[in-house]
């Protein structure tokens, strides 16, 4: 039965950093894994320790996390004072029931006619990409907005850019931060959207879509100065911009220009 990444688990962590640390410390008893592994339930029941070893620190790096995410243990504390059997770590169902669902997906798939030469599967990192909870950007700055406001959010765009970009695990493009800055606008929050939309527009200055958001969103506050000079910046970019063009006119007919 083989045995790979999975959407939604997190088990396991650092049990190679230990092996690579150890003889820096050998006064600390070594972890190893055991002969027959005890309280399994989703996996294979007759798996032994070294094929346990590779699933787990697979689901430890397609998550991006460490033992103690799943397990009974202390984080920086030696792997051997962790109870791996223990299912006291409420995390550690999670992870059962996302191989479960795993498990079921991978026998969906194998119902529908491959497109290639090869069948698809699902493993971990198709949906994790080394983080343990599988959202896209907008679900994430969402999620901060909601929590600790548009700073925070934005905040969290620049700190899961550094680390995230060039990795598959975000889309990157202008649109998440786009469809962000039109989901505050739909809450009445404008301020906030301004904020969203220019950053935006300092990511990604060739765009003329960026620039008509923009506009849009100071066009909302009532701002029509700001308003009529992105709209301005948005057709410079794309001399089609219909939208702009529009609205531009739109700004210039009720100032009587």
């Amino acid at each position: 039965m083989l045995i790979r990444i999975v959407p939604g688990i997190a088990i396991v962590s650092a049990a190679l950093a230990l092996i690579a640390t150890s003889s820096a410390a050998p006064q600390q008893q070594q972890f190893q894994w055991p002969e027959k592994p005890a309280n399994i339930k989703v996996l294979d029941k007759e798996i032994v320790g070294l094929r346990l070893r590779p699933v787990m620190v697979g689901f430890s790096n397609s998550l991006g996390v460490r033992c103690s995410y799943c397990h009974k243990g202390v984080e920086g504390s030696p792997l051997t004072t962790y109870d791996f059997a223990s299912d006291e770590n409420p995390t550690k169902e999670k992870a059962r029931e996302m191989l479960r669902m795993l498990k079921h997906i991978n026998e969906d798939l194998q119902k529908i006619q491959p497109s290639g030469d090869e069948r698809v599967n699902m493993w971990c990192f198709t949906c994790h990409r080394g983080r343990p909870r599988p959202m896209t950007l907008e679900e994430e700055l969402g999620e901060q907005y909601r929590k600790n406001g548009v700073e925070a959010a934005l905040e969290t765009y620049a700190d899961l850019k550094q680390r995230y970009y060039g990795r598959g695990a975000y889309d990157f493009n202008e649109q998440p931060l786009n469809n962000f800055g039109y989901t505050l606008l739909e809450k009445n929050d404008t301020a906030a959207a301004i904020q969203a939309f220019r950053l935006n527009a300092f990511e990604y200055p060739q765009s003329s879509n960026v620039w008509d958001s923009l506009a849009e969103g100071y066009m909302k506050s009532g701002d029509m100065k700001h308003a009529e000079e992105y709209y301005e910046r948005a057709i410079a970019r794309d001399p089609k911009a219909e939208n702009a063009k529009q609205m531009l006119m739109k700004i210039r007919e009720q100032q009587g220009k």
